[in-house]
């Protein structure tokens, strides 16, 4: 495993190399993503707390976020989707610690600073970031604390007995029809983007090493009623980025027809429009009741299968939009439904594999499946807690889910197949490069 991670090394080096001499903008073109001209297609993951890992002091840890970078570059990852930073107040219960908007209008500046230290790292890097702005769920505050703040009462938290998972998606499902909870998301959204960063002196709107503003993290109507109101706060927003910012990318964070109330129809109007660049679906056969957590190997394969269909069902979307697609959130346990990486991931190296091909495919055609973001990356970090508790490591699993569910530590077999797919990706790039310039 060693060289193979070291010829990946290698490889990945000349293409940082080549990156940081010629920084641009990633941009869409019939269908595709496309970066100084060539078309961009990528193996990534997600990286939600890497804005906390940037802070100067703790709990932000910098000589581990420089490291995890490097590792994540040496493996091909140039992609991260990445919160831009939770809001309410610290030591809420399951909630990500510490917060950027601390009440509306007040900002943690040592978050703000992390954030400009991140972006200033994967800049050099020629790693590009995909920012999520808002989050419809309650680990890290979202729409149900600008309910909060806005007189709508506690937050129902699921995870705190006796309240229930519906009770909470009705009380968040309010903020779509809240006037005054969607002006000071607004107000957030244009006081990131008109950002200036310290370490770089780019304004963020002209810095490279963004590459998408993501309107939140599977925004969700949570009732058909709620729908018309989704569709205007998505419009209204995207509308609202793309006054602020003409360089960068939009799109909306969705789960894709399971976080349009099951309607491809909700999914393809929301992506149709003119200020939302390319579509995004996320998967979880947990979640979804498709994958058994008490028999991962015997119902992997059928999950494998559920998940194509899902996949090839909004890739048809795309191509009628003709705009790119990314699967940019998926996961799996490891194989006993275990947390620690004593525990192997053979189903999940399967399910990720099949993911993984699907993207080099459609590279090797020019087809409309431009990207992946697994979920979620650990890195070197380790749990210590069964949920995240103050002082332990940040993990690619939020606090209100048990630690290293979904985790890929830099010790698993995954960081190899996923090496060596990133090098296939390239490969299939050059090879649909050199038969278009025939």
């Amino acid at each position: 495993m060693a060289k193979t991670i070291s010829l990946i090394s290698a490889f990945f080096l000349i293409l940082t190399l080549y990156a940081n001499a010629q920084p641009a903008f990633v941009k869409t073109e019939g269908g595709k993503f496309t970066l100084n001209g060539q078309p961009y297609y990528y193996i990534g993951t997600n990286f939600w707390y890497g804005t906390i890992l940037a802070m100067k002091n703790a709990p932000g840890n910098r000589e581990r976020l420089i490291r995890e970078l490097d590792f994540m570059k040496n493996t091909g990852i140039d992609n991260l989707r990445i919160q831009v930073g939770a809001e309410g107040p610290d030591g809420e219960p399951f909630r990500v610690t510490p917060t950027l908007q601390l009440a509306p209008g007040k900002y943690n500046e040592e978050m703000l600073d992390g954030l400009d230290f991140l972006l200033s790292e994967m800049g050099k890097r020629g790693q590009h970031a995909i920012l999520f702005l808002n989050n419809s769920w309650d680990w890290s505050g979202g729409f149900s604390q600008y309910l909060n703040w806005n007189g709508y009462g506690p937050i129902p938290y699921p995870m705190v007995k006796p309240n229930t998972w519906p009770q909470f998606m009705k009380f968040s499902g309010q903020f779509l029809h809240c006037e005054n909870c969607i002006r000071q998301y607004h107000e957030f959204v244009r006081f990131i983007i008109t950002r200036t960063n310290k370490y770089t002196g780019l304004k963020y709107t002209d810095d490279p090493a963004i590459m998408t503003w993501e309107i939140g993290n599977e925004p969700r109507a949570f009732s058909d009623e709620n729908i018309p109101a989704l569709e205007k706060m998505i419009s209204e927003t995207a509308a609202l980025i793309r006054q602020l910012d003409g360089n960068h990318l939009v799109t909306t964070g969705t789960e894709g027809q399971w976080g349009c109330e099951g309607s491809l129809e909700v999914f393809e109007r929301i992506h149709g429009l003119k200020d939302i660049d390319y579509l995004t679906m996320h998967i979880w056969p947990k979640n979804w009741s498709w994958l058994d957590v008490k028999d991962i190997p015997g119902t992997i394969k059928a999950s494998i299968v559920k998940t194509n269909k899902y996949m090839n069902d909004h890739i048809e979307v795309a191509r009628r939009l003709n705009k790119p697609l990314v699967l940019e959130e998926f996961g799996l346990p490891r194989d006993k439904h275990g947390y620690t990486p004593e525990e192997s991931t053979k189903c999940r190296d399967k399910y990720y594999a099949n993911a993984f091909k699907q993207v080099v495919d459609h590279a090797k055609r020019g087809d409309v499946l431009a990207g992946a973001n697994f979920w979620g990356y650990a890195g070197e970090g380790r749990p210590k807690n069964l949920y995240w508790k103050p002082g332990d490591d940040y993990l690619g699993d939020p606090p209100n889910e048990e630690q290293g569910l979904n985790s890929v530590f830099n010790t698993d077999s995954s960081v190899s197949l996923i090496g060596n797919f990133n090098l296939k990706l390239q490969k299939s790039l050059k090879a649909h490069c050199h038969e278009v310039n025939k």
